[in-house]
């Protein structure tokens, strides 16, 4: 189990810091007895560091489930048991795998067969056998059958990695589980045993690389001291398949190499960034590259010298690439001086410049084209740039979705935008990531991770990372089945637990976006921190920090325009999408208030006005959670005491944050609406001042 012998376990063996690694005795007696009788040795063949790291973690994971601290190891036994190789390695294994299976395989893949009375794990390298592994602890954790397993695995996309906004003084914007886990004045020479935990559960589920600073990137970390504090950390996560990756500051050289400028077509700045690279490489051989964001919200970047994004991610592209290192240039770009619409703005400097960037460049874009809103359209840019890899960006920490407070399982969001059509043909955003002809395919996620005891701060929220690490393993995964397997691995396989539980957990992401922002309302929440509601917001500098600017109120309705009588943002989309956002009959009632401004009393599809539709969404909202919380709390008996209770004090918080959202934008919308709230609906607890008056300056991650 997750840190033996180390002080995080504490007196209390529930707060949460195993995570999904929990290898308790299973409790089903039959299953039990089952596995015993299949399981009575193990062997993993080879001593690569990886093999190694793959060998413990069954050893740990067999002795905790099945209760059996004496099974043999590492030499072979008669009777039945689990044998782990790498596909090649051993003829005898090998003849008994089918043709077509091991054909399958591809770096990183793996098989798990049951042939006779062996459980075989076979990897197409190290690292397969490592996933393969985890593989086959999850089915033991969740109690599935072994009688007839046949599986064969590979990721979907090549790499999978974590974006850490953890910033050199520990501390994390948008982190909600407090401070960074990278202790950076005590690397490189006390590595916390938290590291190989953290490197234990991403292997878990497919992750395979990791961003350790902010993208709002200090130069310092690129310092040698640091770079020798990173390769720490890099020389512990190698075993598990993780790449260390990190943000390169564009103006580094002038603040680490005293150069007069960071012009990208200047040779001197050309010759520094190469040297930089090279030490990185010497001391870390398989450093996977950088991640980068310039000329947006004050970062510098290669516009500061009249350049174009291309000009600035081919400079770190040419450096990186005799190295096998790759550029990740974010796309998340908006100015002042673009008057239009911020909808519009990344595609508009970056579609121009497909077929511009080096092979080893890939653009990093957001699910949606605004700001990881709690619903958004799928960004218009994914299956546009047809000569550019693009990988996808989402946020796994809750900046826009209750924070560190709220239950919301993020999996059916990010399944939303995955399975979105982007062409009318069938081709999905998932699809579109994965056939460039440069071969390279990745996603990214902004981590929820801290030093809290439970890594997130909120149990539920572990979900939503082991959520993003399965998607970006296999984006075909249901919402529900990576739900189930997270519940029965961290909870209970209690069939009545999971069953009612995994319902909360389906529900919650539509329940947010109704106490939030329903109907294709976005960027309503209080500027700066983005906790709560913020919607009459409308003096700050520039027009696009202002929640005003997004859902454009006023006494004909609510609602931005982005059809052609607006803005024509639709216009960047495909002609089928084009045709469904552009009409006001066709497009979908959760992106309506994004594409049109609607009448408060034009009836909707319901048949109810706008207004009326607006007001029960935000109801209906607050009263699921209320809902939520009472179903909880039918579970008391099925869940330990101190998360129980940790999750019932959580859904407090959230049914009272709930009711705010809803009041606070009902109270406000009404005074451009000058419609009643439905009398059979709870009214507003106060007048829109009290709403107004409220004020947290030092909420967390601002």
């Amino acid at each position: 189990m997750l840190a033996v012998g180390s002080s995080y376990t504490g007196a209390s063996a529930e707060n949460g810091y195993r995570l999904w690694l929990r290898y308790d005795k299973v409790k089903d007696e039959a299953r039990l007895k089952s596995y015993r009788s299949q399981i009575n040795y193990f062997i993993v063949e080879g001593n690569t560091p990886t093999l190694e790291v793959a060998r413990k973690e069954l050893a740990l994971g067999l002795v905790g489930l099945l209760d059996e601290p004496q099974l043999p190891w590492q030499k072979l036994q008669s009777g039945q048991g689990i044998v782990v190789a790498v596909l090649g390695q051993n003829a005898g294994i090998d003849r008994e795998i089918k043709t077509e299976d091991a054909q399958k395989l591809r770096t990183e893949g793996y098989l798990l067969y049951k042939t006779g009375q062996k459980l075989l794990v076979i990897g197409k390298d190290d690292k397969g056998v490592l996933y393969g592994v985890f593989h086959l602890l999850r089915l033991i954790q969740t109690s599935q059958p072994l009688d007839n397993l046949h599986v064969v695995e590979n990721p979907k996309l090549q790499r999978r990695i974590l974006n850490h906004w953890d910033n050199l003084d520990r501390t994390v914007e948008r982190g909600y589980a407090g401070f960074s886990i990278w202790n950076w004045h005590t690397l490189p020479d006390y590595l916390d045993p938290r590291y190989t935990d953290y490197a234990r559960a991403n292997a878990s589920i497919g992750i395979n690389g990791t961003v350790l600073t902010n993208v709002n990137a200090n130069a310092l970390v690129l310092r040698s001291d640091y770079l020798e504090k990173v390769k720490a950390l890099a020389d512990l996560f190698r075993p598990y398949n993780i790449k260390v990756y990190l943000t390169a500051r564009f103006s580094a050289p002038i603040e680490l190499g005293k150069l007069p400028t960071a012009d990208p077509l200047d040779p001197a700045v050309q010759r520094w960034w190469k040297e930089k690279v090279d030490e990185i490489y010497r001391l870390m051989p398989d450093f996977g590259g950088f991640v980068v964001k310039a000329n947006s919200e004050g970062q510098p970047g290669p516009q500061n010298y009249g350049r174009n994004h291309a000009d600035g991610a081919n400079l770190l592209a040419d450096a990186l690439a005799p190295h096998g290192g790759i550029v990740m240039w974010r796309a998340f770009v908006y100015s002042a001086e673009d008057a239009t619409d911020r909808h519009k703005q990344a595609y508009n400097e970056f579609v121009p410049l497909d077929g511009s960037f080096r092979e080893n460049v890939m653009v990093q874009v957001k699910n949606g084209p605004i700001d990881f809103q709690p619903r958004e359209p799928a960004h218009p840019m994914f299956g546009v740039m047809r000569k550019t890899p693009l990988l996808m960006e989402f946020q796994i920490t809750q900046e826009y979705l209750g924070q560190g407070t709220h239950l919301v399982y993020l999996a059916p969001m990010w399944k939303e935008v995955l399975d979105f059509e982007i062409d009318g043909k069938g081709t999905t955003v998932a699809s579109s990531l994965i056939p460039h002809p440069s071969s390279l395919s990745a996603i990214a996620g902004v981590a929820n991770i801290g030093n809290d005891f439970n890594w997130t701060g909120y149990h539920f929220a572990q979900a939503n990372w082991y959520a993003f690490g399965r998607l970006a393993w296999d984006s075909d995964l249901s919402s529900e089945k990576i739900a189930e397997e997270w519940l029965r691995m961290t909870f209970s396989n209690d069939e009545k637990f999971v069953k009612t539980v995994k319902t909360i957990m389906l529900n919650s992401h539509e329940t947010c976006v109704n106490y939030m922002t329903p109907l294709g309302l976005h960027h309503i929440m209080a500027t700066g921190h983005h906790y709560g509601p913020g919607p009459w917001v409308g003096d700050l500098s520039r027009p696009e920090w202002n929640p005003t600017y997004y859902h454009r109120a006023d006494e004909k309705g609510v609602g931005f325009d982005r059809t052609a009588t607006g803005t024509n943002a639709v216009e960047q989309y495909t002609p089928a999408v084009r045709e469904v956002f552009s009409s006001r009959k066709h497009c979908p009632e959760k992106y309506l208030l994004w594409f049109h401004h609607v009448g408060w009393t034009e009836k909707l599809a319901s048949g109810k006005t706008l207004w009326e539709a607006l007001c029960r969404r935000y109801h209906q909202g607050a009263a699921d959670v209320d809902n939520m919380r009472r179903t909880w709390q039918t579970m008391e008996k099925e869940v330990d005491g101190q998360r129980f209770h940790e999750v019932d004090m959580m859904l407090q918080i959230q049914e009272k944050e709930a009711k705010w959202w809803r009041d606070a934008c009902l109270t406000y919308f009404q005074t451009f609406s000058k419609m009643e709230i439905p009398k059979d609906l709870e009214q507003p607890a106060h007048d829109l001042e009290y709403y107004k008056s409220l004020d947290y300056p030092y909420s967390p991650g601002h």
